[in-house]
């Protein structure tokens, strides 16, 4: 995933969010709705997120060093991990807390008229920060449903801010009809359950944010699509008699580790076992460009089943 898409995602969305939490704390403070304050303080949350994720993806770009020989890739998923953690703990506990204060305190608002107009803009920058998210995460999908594309893609920031820009529209319909209906029945207890329903709902959305980029941060292997095609890559040539195992894992988004065993016929010089290597690295890089770092190591291959002529014993080689 280019990590150009994912940034002009987030920017678009930053540019987004800040906008919309300034004219919702506006609103907030003319009428008194605790669904615009709620809403207010989802976009700041929204904001500082994204303002986290860019911080990301730059730390993730410092070269490897000796305490880090693989890199800083894994940088993209901390701080996305962090994202989920204050999408949750700023917007949803603190959007109910204030739905259950209002709810014990309801209380009629004033200049009803503005909430309505906010709330309609919001609506309309938000789908602008959504199309962006969509346009830039569709050359990615692959064939795959959005909620395919959420949990699988390996790069977090695209199911991150399209994440947060279907929970915002969300939050802003939930906060339309509760302002809505307390315009209508001149009952805040309406404001109230908008504010909750808000709440609820960053914090669904953030459970699955946590839980995504907890998988990613545990460490998560290549594909189906991608394993086959590595070793389709490998088996292409003459230079391997078999695959013995392999074991794949992302370093990074655009960084992934492979490490294989392969049998290679016993008979070889070393140099030509060196240039069968090398060989197959350029033939997987070729197919799986992501595959950066490779590691092959060279073996015979004994069938398990076959005797040892010298013990007339079983050898099991090659499954440890």
């Amino acid at each position: 995933m280019s990590a150009s898409g994912g940034t002009k995602a987030i920017v678009a969305a930053f540019a987004a969010n800040l906008g919309i939490a300034i004219t919702k704390f506006i609103a907030w403070a003319f009428s008194g709705s605790s669904s615009m304050l709620a809403e207010g303080v989802h976009s700041v949350a929204d904001s500082g997120n994204q303002l986290l994720l860019l911080l990301g993806g730059r730390q993730a770009k410092k070269k490897a060093d000796k305490e880090h020989p693989f890199g800083y890739g894994r940088e993209r998923y901390v701080y996305a991990f962090v994202v989920s953690i204050i999408l949750f703990s700023v917007g949803g506990v603190f959007s109910l807390y204030e739905g259950f204060e209002k709810l014990t305190h309801p209380h009629p608002l004033e200049n009803w008229w503005l909430p309505l107009l906010v709330l309609v803009i919001a609506i309309c920058l938000e789908s602008f920060s959504l199309r962006t998210a969509v346009h830039e995460s569709r050359p990615h999908k692959k064939g795959m449903s959005w909620p395919q594309f959420i949990r699988r893609a390996k790069a977090p920031e695209l199911p991150v801010v399209l994440l947060e820009d279907v929970a915002a529209l969300t939050g802003l319909v939930f906060a339309l009809l509760g302002v809505g209906l307390t315009i209508i029945t001149g009952n805040g207890v309406w404001d109230a359950i908008g504010t909750l329903l808000i709440g609820a709902l960053l914090i669904v959305v953030a459970i699955v944010l946590g839980m995504e980029t907890k998988s990613l941060l545990v460490g998560e292997g290549a594909s189906d699509e991608d394993v086959a095609a590595i070793e389709k890559a490998i088996l292409d040539g003459d230079e391997a008699e078999r695959i013995i195992h392999m074991k794949t894992l992302y370093l990074g988004p655009d960084e992934l580790l492979v490490g294989v065993k392969l049998a290679i016929y016993g008979e070889r010089r070393l140099s030509d076992v060196a240039a069968a290597i090398d060989s197959v690295e350029r033939r997987i890089r070729a197919a799986v460009p992501a595959a950066r770092v490779i590691y092959i190591e060279p073996d015979v291959w004994i069938d398990p089943n076959e005797k040892h002529p010298a013990t007339d014993t079983i050898v099991i080689k090659g499954l440890e």
